[in-house]
This record gives structure tokens, sequence and C-alpha cells, in this order.
């Protein structure tokens, strides 16, 4: 069995869905009628930073999925689950039939608007140790201000709290044994805690006048894990309660597994999701690729600056051993930028310092994680252990799926 997942805010960029509006014209006009401005320029333009602000991040991610899932249903064949991360369930259910475009847009709008009114905290992802001890760090340090809002993989936590609580153990984390990553994320304020609740319950007196149309798919919900059920009280409830309650996403996957899905494809704008499953069903995270891209930080950005003194450089240790100058950072950047394909800021390098800590920074962006290790494992082996790709290659080989559709279906996967 199949599932689509939708990723949720975090994941808006410019440029977004470049390739889909063309494709689907209708739907951004649509869309355009319900926002009351251009979306197709706002995804691609980003006009004054908006992608930024809450209120404009979360509907174009909305648009955005829907083309994704609109190019779906002509390329890939049908799927047996959807799911979606926080903001992404609206994606889902939309898909699943629980209400029309127009309607789900204006629901994501709504609660745009609800939660961006929320000022005075902030979220920050915890990467490499367990749920225990980050309960029993927070617990030890008296943070009671802050909580785990995402549940994203057995070693992947985001916190949300006020700024200054988590400024404050930002610094406590960091000298935790195992912790390889204290991140913010780009969100507006402290999501999925209880400095929400006014938001959810303005949210669900709205939600009240709402149509909710039968599932055609199972949908899973963040808050339970569980499927929503048939009851559309509940669903309002559930989706009332998600904006600030924790995003339990290690129950999702662990559910769908149960139930059987052996192939999970993520529609969207990037693979966040797709590596958060993928440490999920290992049970482990994956230290491989973090080593890899440690040791290409040594061998292909600090060896051609500073010599072979590079490769034999403590991980951790600071690069002001190194007695580097703003030149050399700048120099830094510019080659970490060729290496990895993307932009690099010179202040991103000086702030993180050490070969460990970049790392574990650019493993947290989705247009690095691609680009780290790209001799990890050779394009073959990778597609062969692509259980996506062995689902379609099997309803080929059944009869279900014609050749024709399989080897669109495989491109669109690559």
């Amino acid at each position: 069995m199949r599932c689509y997942v939708f990723p949720g805010q975090g994941t808006q960029k410019k440029g977004m869905g470049r390739n889909l509006f063309g494709r689907f014209p209708d739907l951004p006009r649509r869309a355009d009628r319900v926002l009351g401005y251009p979306i197709e320029e706002l995804c691609l333009e980003n006009p004054e930073r908006r992608l930024s602000e809450t209120v404009y991040a979360q509907p174009a991610i909305y648009v955005v999925n829907a083309l994704h899932w609109s190019a779906a249903q002509e390329d890939l064949p049908p799927a047996d689950f959807f799911a979606g991360h926080s903001l992404g369930e609206y994606s889902a259910l939309f898909a699943a039939g629980a209400f029309d475009f127009e309607t789900g847009l204006t629901l994501v709008q709504r609660r745009a608007e609800l939660m961006g009114q929320v000022s005075g905290g902030a979220m920050a992802a915890v990467i490499g140790v367990s749920e225990q001890i980050v309960e029993e760090t927070l617990k030890q340090h008296d943070a009671t201000g802050v909580v785990i809002a995402n549940y994203n993989a057995p070693e992947q936590f985001v916190l949300s709290g006020s700024h200054e609580e988590l400024a404050r153990i930002k610094s406590v984390f960091e000298k935790v044994e195992g912790v390889r990553g204290f991140v913010p994320v780009r969100v507006s304020g402290p999501f999925h805690a209880p400095a929400m609740a006014p938001a959810a319950a303005r949210f669900r007196t709205l939600l009240a006048s709402v149509d909710l149309g039968e599932l055609r798919t199972p949908v899973i919900s963040n808050v339970t894990g569980r499927p929503f059920g048939p009851d559309a009280q509940e669903v309002r409830a559930l989706l009332a309660e998600q904006i600030a309650k924790p995003v339990r996403w290690t129950d999702c996957i662990k559910y769908l597994r149960d139930a059987g899905v052996s192939a999970f494809t993520e529609l969207g704008e990037s693979k966040v999701l797709t590596s958060l499953i993928d440490r999920i069903t290992t049970q482990e995270p994956a230290p491989d690729l973090r080593r890899d891209l440690i040791e290409r930080i040594k061998r292909e950005i600090l060896q051609p600056e500073i010599g072979d003194e590079a490769l034999g450089f403590d991980e951790d240790a600071s690069f002001r051993q190194l007695g580097l100058n703003s030149i050399i950072y700048v120099r830094l950047a510019r080659r970490a930028g060729t290496v990895l394909g993307v932009p690099i800021k010179p202040d991103v390098i000086f702030q993180h310092r050490s070969c460990a800590a970049l790392a574990d920074y650019l493993l947290t962006r989705d247009d690095v994680t691609g680009a780290a290790a790209p001799e990890a494992r050779p394009a073959p082996l990778r597609e062969y252990q692509d259980e996506r790709v062995t689902a379609l290659l099997r309803d080929c080989a059944n009869g279900t799926l014609g050749v024709d559709r399989t080897i669109e279906a495989i491109r669109a996967l690559a």
C-alpha cells in the first residue's frame, strides 16, 4: 500500500510551484479570488519577502501542495492513505474529499491569520537525542515554558516556547551528549503549544460553520496519530486542537507502517518529510550522511583554503583556532556554495564555527541535503532500494499499471 504525504510551514521558498502554475492555471485563478492577491506572484517572486510571514506562507504552501496533488492525480497511481505535517494536514483532507479547494484555502487563510496574531514565541529543532533526554533536560533546567511541539522522528523534536526561554535552553542542549544541533525553525510563533490556545478557540468557532464531506481515503490525524473518524464534528475538533497540540508525526508514520504502507511519496516543494520517514521506519538517524558531509567540509571547503591542516582538524573544534580572518570566511562561503550548489553566507560559516556544527546546520536545509553526499550511494542502487519504485514496478508486473504510466511515475519520483 502507498501513502501520499504533504509538507507544512517551513518548506516555503521563492520559486515554489514554478513548473506547475502553467500546467494547472485554474487553481491559481481560484486561489486569487479567495485570497485577494496573486498567489503565483507571491510564490515565484516573493515580494517584500512575504513568504517569511505566516499569513502568506500557509496559503502559499496549501496552494502549491494542491498543484502537486493535481499533478499526482495525472502521473501517479491512487493512494491508500494521506497524511500531512501540521499545515499539510489540510492538503491531505482536501485530497481525500473533506472539502473543496476554496473551502480548504479559506480555512488555511483564517488559520494563518489567527496563528500569526500570537506573538512572543518561536520554535527550534533538537537533533540527535531521544524524547526521554529532551524531556529530562527541560525538566532539569526548569524550562517550564518550553514544550515539545513536533515529534518528527525518534531523534528529532521541535520545541516551542518564548524567545527568551529558547535562547536560554539552547546553550544547555548544545552541551548535552549526543545533541547534533539546536536549530531555529522558520515560523513566526510558538505553534502547537499552549500559547496557541486562544487561536485554537477562535478557529473552533469558524470550523463549526464549515460542511465537511466523507473522506474517500483515510487521512491520519496529527493529534492522535490515527485516522480521522467518520464523524465530521470529530474532524472539526481535531483540526482546532491541532493548533495548540503537538504534531505526532512519528506516531502517524508508525501507524501507517503497521497498516501495511510500504511506499511513501511526498507531494510538495521539499523532501523534508521523506527524510523524516526514512528515520522513523529505520528507527535510527542517518549518521553516515552527516559523517560524509563533515569530511567534505574538511576536504573540499577547508583544505583548499588552509592546507592539509584541515584534514586532521577536530570536527568539534572552533574555526577560531585556525586564526581565520574575515576574508577567509568570505572565501569559505563561496567555496561552500560551489561545492554544495546552493548559496551560503559568510556569517553562516562564522556563526557555526566548527565542521560538525556547520554540517548539522546544513543537514536541516532541504536545499542542501540532496547535495550533501552525492557519492554516498550510487543512483542505480538507490533506485532499487526505493520502496516507492518497487511498488510501482510490482503494479506494472501484475498489470495494475501500464508501462508508460509506470515510467512517468518513476520519473516523477526522481
